[in-house]
């Protein structure tokens, strides 16, 4: 069931519905079928796999706050962590590992061969097992209570608007909103339909118009030259961007509209000067769910330089095999290890030579925005191309083949119509990043007769030019 889609548009208003019209002992159970029901659309068996990841985390949370022996509390801990990544680790990355062992065996010279498995990755898999084990590990580190209702926790695992690919929830937040019963709220409802109206538009209109020319080029990438290979590799970074934050902004306006407040998932990615501010504006609950419970744990920033070097590169190659099951992951997160190091020693040649003052001039910051775009658009590379090979292919040919002409897609038309889009959006992120227009909820300084105009307008271009046939790059995860 996708948030694109009029099955959704139903669940929601009869969840709300129900939400808002029942006695406060049945607002939970409204809220968990709803969220079952939602994931149900998908595959019936693969819900069972959700309740068993909640059930796993609940009792061994239980058991947690129960028992006074450290040793004890690190054993529970470690059979739900075991337990919960048990799942992911054969449905997600079961094939990825036999395709290695097989290519292994083959370079030394065996002739036995694994037989690939038969499976299905359940959508979602990894938002669900993050946000049941952030819990467990926040009981076990003494950040959250235990939470002793089942149907309570079970529907902060599986809440519907963030479900198959977030935000990734903590319980201090989701969870304790739960305990509160929300009532019908007008200004919350406004904001959030806004909010959607928004994150829809940079989906079906932005992220799939781009995704048909992303698509063509990065099929068959040796047909292409630079110039074409450049411009594909733009459009991804745009198309990604609408696409994920598009559905982020729909699952925090859905919860908004029935009177919850999930996280801030984008911030201006794009406008970022440095690798580590783009890291704290994309994909938030993910890089900050990686930050609390492994790059922390691991010793930080607190180590001897060499360890912390290890942990850097431990977190972004995790990062990386998160995202998939391919080299392509792993070398896209090892890049941007790489660039997070590189940007570290030279702030700290800046510091050694007495020039930091000059990060704080505007024209060094604007450099800086672009370099780490463009850092950002390579590493994309391996983001999308289907085999290391590919990525190595199209990395060449950006350098040395610039005699192939422009590809303009489909027609001239549409591809004039992909790049107004991008310029449109960067127009509005520069108008949120100057504090005009509203960028999650905050104060909008736009008159409201020319947002309602603004919004009316964006209703329209989906009804014209929106497409509805790509599903969302992130289920996939």
């Amino acid at each position: 069931m996708l948030f694109n889609s009029w099955e959704f548009i139903a669940l929601l208003l009869l969840t709300m519905l129900f939400y808002f019209n029942v006695s406060e002992k049945f607002k939970t159970i409204v809220l968990f079928i709803s969220s079952y029901v939602f994931y149900i659309f998908w595959r019936w068996d693969f819900a069972l796999l959700m309740g068993a990841v909640s059930l796993i985390n609940y009792f061994a949370a239980i058991r947690i706050s129960q028992v006074d022996n450290q040793n004890s509390k690190k054993l529970w801990l470690s059979g739900a962590v075991i337990l919960s990544l048990l799942p992911l680790i054969y449905f997600k990355y079961g094939n990825f590992l036999i395709a290695n062992v097989n290519a292994t065996l083959s370079a030394v010279g065996g002739h036995s061969q694994f037989n690939y498995l038969k499976v299905i990755l359940p959508v979602g898999i990894s938002f669900f097992t993050f946000q049941a084990l952030s819990y467990a590990l926040d009981v076990y580190y003494g950040r959250t209570k235990v939470e002793t209702i089942l149907l309570r926790f079970s529907t902060f695992v599986a809440f519907f608007p963030q479900l198959v690919a977030g935000p990734i929830e903590r319980s201090s937040n989701l969870l304790q909103q739960l305990k509160t019963h929300q009532k019908f709220n007008r200004t919350s409802f406004i904001e959030g339909a806004k909010l959607f109206i928004w994150g829809l538009f940079k989906k079906v209109v932005i992220a799939d118009r781009l995704a048909l020319y992303v698509n063509k080029v990065y099929d068959s990438p040796e047909l292409y030259g630079a110039p074409t290979l450049i411009l594909a590799t733009l459009f991804f970074a745009f198309q990604i961007y609408c696409d994920f934050s598009g559905y982020s902004d729909m699952a925090i306006a859905t919860a908004r509209m029935m009177g919850f407040k999930l996280m801030q998932n984008f911030n201006l990615p794009y406008f970022a000067n440095s690798i580590s501010e783009f890291w704290k504006r994309w994909h938030i609950s993910l890089s900050t769910w990686f930050g609390d419970y492994l790059y922390i744990p691991l010793g930080g920033s607190r180590v001897v330089y060499l360890k912390w070097i290890r942990n850097i590169f431990i977190v972004f190659l995790v990062s990386g095999l998160w995202h998939g099951a391919n080299w392509t992951f792993i070398l896209w997160g090892g890049l941007h290890a790489m660039f997070y190091l590189i940007e570290n020693w030279g702030d700290k040649l800046l510091k050694k030579m007495n020039l930091s003052s000059i990060k704080n001039t505007t024209w060094y910051k604007l450099f800086k925005i672009i370099v780490v775009f463009v850092g950002v658009c390579y590493a994309w590379i391996y983001f999308r191309a289907t085999s290391i090979n590919d990525a190595l292919l199209i990395t060449y040919k950006i350098f040395n083949h610039w005699d192939q002409s422009l590809y303009l897609g489909a027609s001239s038309i549409t591809f004039a119509l992909s790049c107004g889009l991008i310029f449109m959006l960067v127009l509005v992120q520069l108008l949120q990043y100057a504090k005009i227009c509203s960028l999650y909820f905050s104060k909008s300084k736009v008159p409201p007769l020319l947002s309602l105009v603004g919004y009316l307008s964006l209703l329209l271009g989906i009804s014209l030019l929106g497409m509805s046939s790509q599903s969302f790059i992130y289920f996939q995860f």
